[in-house]
């Protein structure tokens, strides 16, 4: 809908972090302050866990002033969510009327006078946006709800990639680069098995692929979520890599499983799951750790990559970042020219050198609890390593290096306070 009169927004930030949700961020702000349709811009804490208890800070005012572009600038080049997170179901759609959730979100969008949402997350924050979007009209009040894109898992569907992916890509490539350097100097026999991130899919574990671009030298083996895992084959891989060289390095995904859909670290881990029933994984790189010392006798180690993987604001891609700030621009005018129960996607329109992108909205449903996996013509056909067409499809997701701030010899980042 297209509103006549000038109104308000507020943008909330949900799910996991990442190196570029700022960015984001940065881009819906400079947009909305653009903007003449726009009066205020309101930032949630935490999400919609913020507008259920009404807590909003003025991003209006705070980047209303003359250093305005200083310090999108800084908040883009700061990792983690600036707002705050979280992780809320809002509850089923059926009698939304009559739900004190809804019923209290809807008040508070009255009182402000908003009518413009925007929502940066994945999967799970997508879902948000497509339940409030339904049940809009039952409380006497049109708003225009759009979904920004953020996950570093690249699991939302129809779009090409999702911002945040390409700096952990680039964090994972770069580590991977180091260790094996530093673990091709012993003569010894060894097994370094390193863990990334990726429930469902193994778009972060593929990124380890990268790290032979440059020098020829990437992992032994890849294993994707996307390939069920067997143990006699893995040891059959360990071996043949043993007959080549003595210091094997392996690269897995958190959610590796076996064809009956148990996961390798399954007894590693704790069994909780957070509200969306999601269950905490840790623990698969351990298992294999300790089923290679069992099988080979030999030294072996493994190393989880954990949350530095979406927070290394000091080695974010520079292409991540600009297109983080451009879809978060690309919604804010994508919501003033009337779009609602969408999401903004990132649309390829070249490759290599020619690498270029636009945006785009969808409908919300097209996105909304649907995974994206690694194609199958992205895995080799042993299922053990990526193809030269996944290698292409990321590259250019990494490119350039974003500015990065320091002080003291530290990192200097840009909180917003209230």
């Amino acid at each position: 809908m297209i509103f006549s009169e000038k109104a308000n927004a507020i943008v909330g930030q949900s799910g996991g972090p990442t190196a570029a949700i700022n960015a984001t961020l940065a881009g819906v702000i400079s947009a909305a302050l653009d903007s003449d349709k726009i009066d205020v811009l309101y930032g949630a804490r935490n999400g919609v866990e913020g507008m259920l208890r009404e807590d909003v800070i003025d991003l209006s005012d705070i980047f209303g002033a003359s250093d305005k572009n200083e310090k999108l600038e800084r908040l883009s080049a700061t990792p983690s969510a600036a707002l705050g997170s979280c992780r809320v179901k809002l509850p089923p759609v059926d009698d939304a009327a009559n739900n004190e959730k809804y019923i209290k979100l809807f008040n508070f969008f009255k009182k402000m006078n908003i009518r413009y949402f925007f929502y940066i997350g994945g999967n799970d924050s997508m879902d948000t946006v497509s339940k409030l979007s339904a049940v809009c009209d039952k409380f006497d009040w049109d708003m225009n709800f759009v979904g920004v894109p953020k996950t570093i898992d690249n699991d939302l569907d129809v779009t090409d990639h999702t911002p945040g992916y390409g700096s952990c890509a680039k964090f994972i490539a770069t580590v991977m680069s180091e260790m094996l350097c530093d673990t091709a100097v012993y003569t010894v026999k060894a097994v370094t098995i390193v863990e990334i991130m990726g429930r469902d899919t193994g778009w972060l574990t593929a990124a380890s692929a990268l790290s032979a671009v440059n020098t020829g030298i990437g992992p032994d083996y890849i294993y994707l979520p996307e390939t069920d895992f067997d143990y006699e084959r893995f040891f059959k891989d360990v071996e043949n890599a043993f007959s080549k060289h003595p210091n094997v390095v392996i690269a897995v995904s958190e959610g590796l499983h076996f064809a009956d859909g148990r996961l390798v670290g399954e007894g590693m881990q704790s069994g909780a799951t957070d509200v969306f029933g999601h269950k905490y994984l840790d623990g698969t790189a351990k298992a294999l750790e300790l089923a290679v010392k069992e099988r080979f006798g030999c030294k072996v180690r493994s190393v989880e990559l954990n949350l530095p993987q979406r927070c290394a604001s000091h080695i974010a891609s520079l292409t991540d970042i600009k297109e983080s700030f451009g879809v978060g621009s690309a919604a804010v005018e994508s919501a003033l020219n009337g779009d609602s129960d969408c999401m903004m996607c990132i649309k390829r329109e070249g490759n290599g050198e020619k690498y270029a992108v636009s945006y785009k909205s969808v409908a919300i449903e097209l996105v909304a609890n649907r995974i994206k996996y690694v194609p199958d013509d992205f895995i080799n056909e042993e299922g053990n390593n990526v193809t030269d067409k996944c290698i292409e499809y990321m590259l250019p997701l990494v490119q350039g290096c974003a500015p990065y701030f320091t002080q003291n010899g530290i990192p200097e980042f840009l909180i917003l306070s209230k």
